[in-house]
């Protein structure tokens, strides 16, 4: 999700269902992005770092290790999941409201470069055939599009969208299955407080993370300072994955406290 800060969806009643989430599962109080724009966040969330990143370019590929790099060598499936990305792969900077800033997965170019994974960055319409093929990956990444993720349109607009989308997923998770969600930023010129969260202190505002699904905690609030570092440690970790770029810092701490 997108520019939103803690305070605009947690109590909101224009976003209901998020809110019932939280109060259902496990909500993170004290998790922080950690930059502004968007770009940054989206790398180091599958990346472990913003690689130097400072903007939405959209001609900045990145010559890295990556999530995909350590799901494929351990045999872990996975797939990401773009709303109104007009075909699998599509390396466009934008269509209709996809918008490739919100797509890290297309900015490592061993992920581009290599057809058999590039394949695997596909529309969001592809995820209603999965789960009803019941084949839904172990690691799946969705990113709404510009007005389902709050970027361009409100929370009441985002929060319909999941409520209509998350309940077909959640079920399908297994039983030890978790969904993770969070947003990239909070508004644009946010910041958090140095040492707020850590390596580097995030910069990029407090934000919503919820952790729901059979294997989130139930009905937990958990003020432990988080950023998207911790959250990429939470999937390594899970894993049994090596940790990239900063998650390897002994200062970012896992999500294991929103876990049940």
């Amino acid at each position: 999700m997108e520019n939103h800060q803690y305070g605009d969806i947690i109590g909101n009643p224009q976003a209901p269902y998020i809110n019932s989430l939280a109060h259902h599962y496990a909500l993170a109080t004290n998790y922080h992005a950690l930059a502004h724009p968007s770009l940054p966040n989206y790398l180091a969330l599958i990346g472990g770092s913003s690689f130097g990143v400072q903007s939405d370019c959209t001609d900045c590929p990145v010559s890295a290790p990556n999530l995909v790099d350590q799901l494929e060598a351990h045999g872990i499936s996975w797939k990401a999941y773009m709303e109104d990305m007009p075909s699998p792969c599509f390396l466009g900077q934008g269509f209709m409201k996809y918008a490739k800033k919100h797509d890290p997965f297309l900015y490592f170019t061993d992920i581009t470069r290599t057809p058999a994974r590039c394949d695997k960055v596909v529309p969001l319409t592809e995820l209603s055939a999965d789960l009803g093929n019941h084949a839904l990956p172990q690691f799946a990444f969705i990113t709404p599009n510009l007005c389902h993720d709050m970027h361009g349109c409100g929370p009441n607009q985002g929060d319909t969208f999941l409520s209509q989308l998350l309940p077909t997923i959640l079920p399908q998770l297994g039983p030890s299955g978790v969904l993770f969600m969070t947003w990239d930023e909070g508004h644009p010129g946010s910041s958090t407080i140095p040492g707020a969260a850590c390596c580097p202190a995030a910069q990029g505002g407090q934000v919503v993370t919820i952790a729901a699904g059979p294997a989130a905690g139930q009905g937990v609030t958990v003020g432990t300072a988080y950023d998207h570092y911790s959250l990429l440690r939470t999937i390594e970790d899970a894993w049994g994955l090596e940790r990239l770029g900063l998650t390897a810092c002994s200062c970012v701490k896992p999500m294991t406290d929103l876990l049940s």
